[in-house]
């Protein structure tokens, strides 16, 4: 029912506008706001020059070419299922809208609010043989469900020799700073997993790579977690290839090509390194190579070794705290396979080890000041 532009009835509220506050009585701390463009935001979106496939293609947004893959999982694969809070009537972020309607309630259907029977429900349904797409709301909700996936999802084919497994299972959750999200609704959890052999980790920078990454998790025969960065949900939007399309898990990507220090970054953190790039060139003379991982586990280590092997100097950054953020595994691993080639420290820049604040965000984030700070270090040193 829909009363002034307000849907009413059901466990929340959205308004019928391009903002979509959604209040939950029952847990008031996911109150959140989405919005097409936020004054918050600490970085450009630059869009992909060229498709990653060829063929026909469509301007999207990072939410529709996520809602584009979830359509193609479930057209191409009968046994296809999405579950999650709220997916039914298309989910906070409006991922899933229509696909209920197209697939019907057995195939798209609503769980109650908790992460662990979110878990366990998908873990048993992709062992007994369905593929299953489990949304988890934010990723700072996904702790409850933490032992389900890591002591589990990640463990079942192990534990049993090979004879079972739950490989076709993906958890789909939002992911990092959105601007306003505060301490629950903006953390980047992703080194938490990439301890655990077993599992697949992956964050997309942008439509084109979401829909074909999101593809790869659902139909491979691992555990995958997706985590979508939901600032560029409406934000990102550029050229994507219609038709059905899987990119590779575990490769990275070069973006700009550079001679003295390499970026690294995932998620939105690439564009902040892409602009920071630009910065170094236009005011230091220092070129500078920008590289997404897009992988956090399996991580490309030739790709990066190779670079810094170039390079000399290395700069990884992401939004999650410094102390044993995944930053810190990759600092070490080039130390140890680049060290007669660096020409200065490795170094990180990342969100401080505090909770992740609110009105503090812009002074949080590793924004292209302080990566461009330690790029004047780095070839100072």
């Amino acid at each position: 029912m829909l009363t002034n532009g307000l849907r009413v009835g059901g466990p929340l509220l959205a308004r019928a506008s391009p903002v979509h506050w959604l209040p939950y009585p029952h847990r008031a701390s996911r109150t959140i706001a989405t919005s097409a463009t936020s004054p918050a935001a600490h970085f450009t979106y630059v869009p992909d020059a060229q498709p990653p496939c060829s063929g026909t293609t469509e301007k999207m947004t990072l939410l529709q070419s996520v809602t584009n893959a979830l359509d193609l999982a479930l057209e191409k694969d009968p046994t296809a299922v999405i579950f999650g809070e709220d997916v039914a009537f298309g989910g906070v972020f409006r991922c899933t809208v229509g696909l209920q309607d197209k697939y019907g309630k057995d195939r798209v259907f609503n769980t109650p609010l908790c992460e662990q029977g979110i878990a366990g429900f998908g873990i048993g349904m992709a062992a007994a043989g369905a593929t299953a797409i489990a949304e988890i709301q934010f990723a700072d909700y996904i702790f409850p469900a933490f032992d389900q996936i890591v002591n589990e999802a990640a463990k079942y084919r192990y534990r049993s020799g090979g004879i079972f497994d739950c490989g076709s299972l993906t958890f789909r959750a939002t992911w990092g700073a959105v601007g306003h999200g505060a301490l629950y609704h903006s953390q980047s959890p992703e080194a938490y997993f990439a301890h655990t052999p077993g599992l697949k980790v992956v964050i997309p920078r942008g439509p084109a790579m979401a829909k074909g990454l999101l593809l790869s998790c659902i139909r491979d025969k691992n555990p995958c977690i997706f985590f979508e960065p939901k600032i560029l949900y409406r934000s990102a939007a550029e050229e994507v290839p219609i038709h059905d399309y899987e990119l590779p898990l575990g490769q990275a990507d070069v973006l700009v090509q550079g001679t003295d220090v390499t970026l690294i970054g995932w998620g939105t953190q690439v564009h902040v390194l892409r602009e920071t790039a630009q910065l170094a060139e236009t005011k230091l003379g220092v070129s500078c190579e920008v590289i997404d991982l897009v992988s956090i586990l399996p991580w490309d280590r030739e790709t990066l070794f190779k670079s810094v092997e170039k390079t000399g100097r290395c700069i990884i950054a992401h939004e999650a705290p410094l102390t044993s953020g995944f930053g810190a595994e990759l600092a070490a691993s080039i130390q140890e396979e680049c060290f007669l080639h660096l020409e200065a420290p490795v170094q990180r820049v990342c969100g401080h080890d505090t909770p992740f604040p609110l009105i503090f965000e812009p002074f949080y984030l590793p924004d292209k000041l302080r990566c461009l700070e330690a790029i004047k270090k780095a070839v100072n040193f």
